[in-house]
């Protein structure tokens, strides 16, 4: 059975392109935007990256791990990132180290995969600056008087086909957006000249004509996409508040510099609400992580929480939720600890199809509430001390990696284990699930280095300290 996404472009949904099995050069790419790191990822946030997490997991298990090649980004310079520096008085790499390091500790919490790359806006100028560079020589972008450079959206008939944006919505969202150095309103920036009262000492020498500066926004995904996935790749996602205008810019700008389609399919999760609107620090609703954790509510509840809702639906997160999947995930813990203690063992047993359901709506637009209802009602099909085998032991094991539950020996590990310590050992896991072998060594031996020893196990990893 195919996994069918819902398809921002088309509106309609559309399977998924299956990678050819054997071919070892034939891979799924999946390229999704990641945080701008300036202030802490707030739980709207982590909902598109949780979602995007299950996803990647789905298409680890349909299509083999080895067979997909996850990529997000890092904004780590845009007027935010530099703004939050001088409000602190400090270097922009300081501040954006910091609030990426706690991200991390955020995804590893929430146990979040690790993308295969996660590439920074600041480590990839010069693939911004060349892809600048065609779109000028091919007359779709210019240099403004104060040597900017700017994408001429007229250039590219299609705009628009993404967002079905109007002229008139375009006119009046990008109004007020250096209208003195446009050609037209509608036009955007691929390279932002020094400017010294704003940006301070962080400036690149720009593509040729232009002046020095920085890149806009919205090039550092394409020219990243571009250089780690290729021209085309087969899925973009992101929240829907990327749709316009940043998504509809990378293809502008991906198509007119490559001349080819830029991504096969998009995907876009709907903005979650808190208690009912939408989250402000005034109104006393707006949560990181962080907040909830020191209320006391785990990790798992958090992630459950934020699969509770269908993706593309607006999530309601209430307080009271997170008790209910407090429960929830207990329910599930406790399940696998019956099995494991009944079979005292990891079974080389083939997965039964006693979960079938949950798989099927998950491949099916990836229904993540109809999943987790599915998945209750199964396990009340049956009664796991005495009725259960070892077949039921793998498939729940392996439902609960798609949802991203962590087992009882990754809770015990959590809870005793610093967080930077997590990020290292999932870094490690995923490198070696990709068959990245010197990057597995490499990071065991910064685990080492650091106190920890990591076991790995047929359906994951251990972490104890090391003996003094």
């Amino acid at each position: 059975m195919a996994i069918r996404l819902y398809d921002s472009l088309t509106r309609s949904l559309q399977a998924l392109r299956r990678p050819d099995p054997a071919d070892p050069r034939d891979i799924f790419t999946f390229y999704n935007c990641g945080p701008t790191v300036y202030a802490p990822a707030h739980i709207g946030n982590f909902r598109t990256f949780v979602v995007n997490d299950v996803l990647r997991r789905l298409l680890e298990l349909e299509y083999g791990a080895a067979k997909i090649k996850h990529v997000r980004n890092l904004t780590d310079v845009d007027d935010r990132t530099i703004g939050q520096a001088k409000n602190e008085n400090r270097p922009l790499g300081d501040i954006t180290k910091h609030w990426t390091q706690l991200f991390h500790e955020d995804c590893a919490a929430l146990n979040c995969l690790p993308p295969h790359h996660e590439p920074t806006a600041t480590g990839y100028i010069k693939e911004q600056v060349n892809m600048i560079e065609v779109l000028m020589q091919k007359g779709n972008a210019y240099r403004a008087a104060d040597g900017s450079v700017y994408f001429k959206v007229a250039s590219f008939p299609d705009y628009g086909r993404l967002s079905r944006v109007k002229e008139r919505e375009l006119l009046v969202t990008d109004a007020t957006a250096d209208s003195d150095h446009k050609n037209s309103l509608s036009d955007f920036a691929l390279w932002k000249a020094y400017k010294p009262e704003e940006d301070g000492d962080v400036r690149w020498p720009g593509p040729a004509d232009a002046a020095p500066g920085r890149p806009g926004w919205h090039i550092e995904c394409s020219a990243m996409s571009k250089a780690l996935l290729g021209d085309t790749i087969d899925l973009h996602t992101g929240g829907e508040d990327l749709e316009f205008p940043h998504h509809e810019n990378e293809i502008a700008q991906s198509e007119c510099c490559n001349g080819v389609p830029f991504s096969r399919h998009w995907y876009h999760s709907k903005h979650l609400l808190v208690n009912g609107t939408t989250m402000s620090k005034s109104r006393g609703n707006y949560y990181t992580l962080r907040d909830l954790l020191d209320k006391g509510y785990s990790a798992p509840a958090v992630r459950y929480a934020l699969l509770a809702g269908h993706p593309r639906k607006q999530l309601n997160f209430t307080l009271d939720s997170l008790h209910a999947a407090e429960s929830a995930v207990e329910t599930l813990l406790k399940t696998l600890e019956i099995l494991q203690t009944k079979f005292g063992h990891i079974p080389n047993a083939t997965a039964n199809d006693r979960f079938a359901n949950v798989h099927s709506a998950l491949r099916e637009d990836l229904n993540t509430p109809a999943a987790l209802g599915a998945l209750f009602t199964s396990l009340k099909s049956f009664e796991p001390k005495n009725e259960s085998t070892e077949a039921d032991l793998v498939a729940f094991m392996e439902i609960l990696k798609v949802f991203g539950f962590p087992n009882a020996a990754f809770v015990a590990a959590a809870e005793k284990t610093p967080p930077p310590i997590v990020v290292l050992a999932e870094k490690r896991w995923a490198a070696k699930q990709a068959k990245d072998f010197a990057a597995a060594d490499a990071l065991r031996q910064e685990l080492t280095a650091a106190g920890w020893s990591m076991l790995d196990r047929k359906d994951g990893y251990s972490l104890e300290p090391l003996k003094k």
